[in-house]
């Protein structure tokens, strides 16, 4: 049989791989190994810990942040107040964002120019948006939208 690889074949290494020079790939003595002996690895950083010893981040991420994480607070735990507040006067005008502000971590009923209209809890808003979780009739989940798309609030 021809060889066509440009040093010995022997299967002298682990899995079949060749030594070179009495040095077997993957063992600590062999300049260049990327991989010391089994049982001994050592990850960059620590990327990979041992199984069950996950540090670091959770994976997926979750968003948006739960808990109170950086002046964030997350879903509230219980469902919003069970009535339907009568709509106020309705303008013509987008909602100015230092209006809405006022019902930051607060429930607040919303009416969109569409006709749609829902609880949120509100938790951030922008120049031009804002974002909180919006209920379902079951649960909380985020959502966000631009100010101009509210046509009216009111908050608890």
């Amino acid at each position: 049989m021809n060889n066509q690889f440009p040093f010995p074949q022997d299967s002298g290494g682990p899995q079949g791989f060749p030594s070179i020079e009495g040095q077997q790939f993957g063992s600590p003595q062999f300049p260049g190994s990327m991989m010391p002996p089994f049982g001994q690895q050592q990850f960059p950083g620590n990327m990979f810990p041992p199984f069950g010893q996950q540090q670091g981040p959770s994976f997926p991420p979750s968003f948006p942040p739960g808990g109170q994480q950086g002046g964030q607070q997350g879903a509230p735990t219980s469902p919003p107040p069970a009535f339907v507040p009568q709509r106020q006067s309705a303008g013509v005008f987008a909602v100015d964002p230092g209006s809405i502000r006022g019902c930051l971590f607060r429930n607040t009923y919303v009416w969109l120019n569409n006709g749609n209209s829902f609880w949120l809890y509100p938790i951030h808003v922008g120049r031009r948006s804002v974002a909180g979780f919006r209920w379902n009739g079951f649960m909380w989940t985020y959502y966000g939208t631009d100010l101009e798309r509210i046509a009216s609030f009111q908050c608890f």
